[in-house]
């Protein structure tokens, strides 16, 4: 049976703002849970709220180790003013600008995982160009463009450790949706194209990689 997430961690998830639907947040725990046995961080791209960033936090906690994750807090392009998934409750009344870090550490403290995240706030390329750790899971949920998805994959896979385990969402093969999922569609298929990463299961839009190879 599949490791699950406390029913304290499990409401906190379905109460935080994010588009994960649970099926899929439980797939991520289990893997993030599988991952924490290697006794290395677990990291994600792409925090916005916190939605799955408790996932991995009460798994990092089971495991004993840390989880991390990176976002600059100003929102992807789909969630600017005047797309669909603008939430306005994210602007910060001053600048005018999305600042989700706020409702990123509400999230946290509700759930009472606070210390077992470490938030790295910063664009994605910028924070892979200084880590030089192994790391057990890299889960890739940030830009939805090609440039972003590819130099989110560029800059975090080569990081995952020998039997760590790569995590894409929003994986979407059907061309109609190549606004919201195509990119991250085609950074898996070159996971698998890389010889690096064997395909372990599917869930929906979430597909997750065991690194297996040498390459990138």
């Amino acid at each position: 049976m599949s490791a699950a997430p406390t029913p304290e961690t499990l409401a906190a998830f379905e109460a935080a703002k994010g588009f994960m639907p649970a099926h899929e947040g439980l797939a991520l725990y289990a893997a993030a849970v599988e991952a924490g046995g290697l006794g290395l961080p677990l990291l994600e791209v792409g925090t916005y709220c916190g939605r799955s960033t408790v996932l991995l936090a009460d798994a990092a906690r089971r495991a004993g180790v840390t989880a991390l994750t990176v976002d600059h807090h100003r929102g992807s392009e789909e969630q600017q003013p005047g797309w669909d998934y603008h939430d306005p409750e994210t602007v910060d009344p001053e600048l005018g600008v999305m600042d989700t870090l706020p409702a990123f550490r509400r999230t946290l403290h509700r759930a009472g995982l606070e210390e077992h995240v470490v938030a790295l706030v910063g664009r994605s390329p910028r924070v892979a160009a200084v880590w030089n750790s192994p790391l057990g899971l890299v889960f890739v949920d940030g830009g939805h463009t090609d440039e972003h998805a590819n130099a989110d994959y560029e800059g975090w896979a080569p990081h995952v450790a020998d039997g760590g385990l790569l995590v894409i969402h929003d994986v979407f093969p059907d061309p109609a949706d190549e606004f919201t999922g195509q990119a991250p569609y085609r950074v898996y298929l070159r996971a698998l194209a890389s010889g690096a990463f064997t395909e372990v299961s599917v869930t929906d839009s979430l597909r997750v990689l065991r690194r297996t190879g040498a390459g990138i």
